[in-house]
């Protein structure tokens, strides 16, 4: 338990904020899970479809600083190559 005053803000915070990010992991995730299924299935229009919409996603979580933006470079990278395979 916070001990003054200012601790408990930051606690209220902490917990808003956690929550948001959450969300928006969440979704870059669901975004990604998208292009994924679509190379599996051997789409490749839908696969190209889907990276174009995930790419602004990660993005904007690097904007953030939710996620770190290797981990943002490596994502769209692997996710390129596979849909670049599927030729």
């Amino acid at each position: 338990m916070a001990n003054t005053k200012s601790a408990e803000k930051a606690a209220r915070q902490a917990e808003k904020h956690r929550a948001r990010n959450v969300a928006l992991r969440s979704r870059m995730r669901s975004a990604v899970r998208k292009v994924t299924a679509a190379v599996e299935s051997g789409n490749k229009e839908a696969a190209t479809a889907s990276y174009k919409e995930v790419v602004p996603v990660i993005d904007s979580l690097v904007n953030k600083q939710i996620i770190h933006r290797n981990k943002a470079d490596r994502h769209k990278s692997r996710l390129a190559a596979s849909v670049r395979a599927l030729g």
